[in-house]
């Protein structure tokens, strides 16, 4: 296989893992574990871990039955399950891409339950109210509708 071959084949392959390539300083690692995008991918975008610190992802499971006004129960297997994903790759711990911006944000004791309240998101957000309110946004965190990988951890 030539030397292009094998280049184009290391880019494609840090681009599915949701990695840095070339200067792209806005991926970050996708959802890695198939319970997680299912069940928080069965009701909306299943968020990267990276975004809010282990505290945070332990804070949200701990409240499932009134998540954001809605129940969103799961079994128990299930939450153990995502609940270790998502804290083993939150954003406190070290080495989580462009989603460590957002932990300087966020106090050392701190629990944040949205993405969208940190300043780092609304920085990069300053939109007019006619974005959020477009049909196809309706919701600040629904990143899809503007960043069509953001599934794959593509922010750019």
């Amino acid at each position: 296989m030539g030397r292009l071959a094998v280049a184009l084949l290391l880019s494609l392959g840090a681009l599915s893992a949701g990695q840095a390539v070339a200067g792209g300083d806005e991926r970050v690692p996708p959802v890695g574990n198939a319970v997680v995008r299912a069940e928080c991918g069965a009701c909306h975008m299943a968020f990267q871990p990276a975004f809010l610190p282990a505290r945070s992802w332990h804070r949200l499971l701990d409240g499932l039955a009134d998540h954001f006004g809605e129940d969103a129960g799961v079994s128990a297997d299930s939450i153990a399950i995502i609940r270790a994903y998502m804290t083993a790759n939150a954003g406190d711990v070290a080495g989580r891409g462009s989603a460590g911006k957002y932990m300087r944000w966020v106090s050392p004791d701190g629990a944040p339950l949205r993405i969208t309240a940190n300043p780092e998101f609304r920085r990069k957000h300053r939109f007019p109210d006619s974005v959020w309110t477009d049909p196809k946004v309706l919701t600040r965190s629904n990143c899809l509708a503007c960043h069509p990988r953001a599934d794959a951890g593509v922010y750019e």
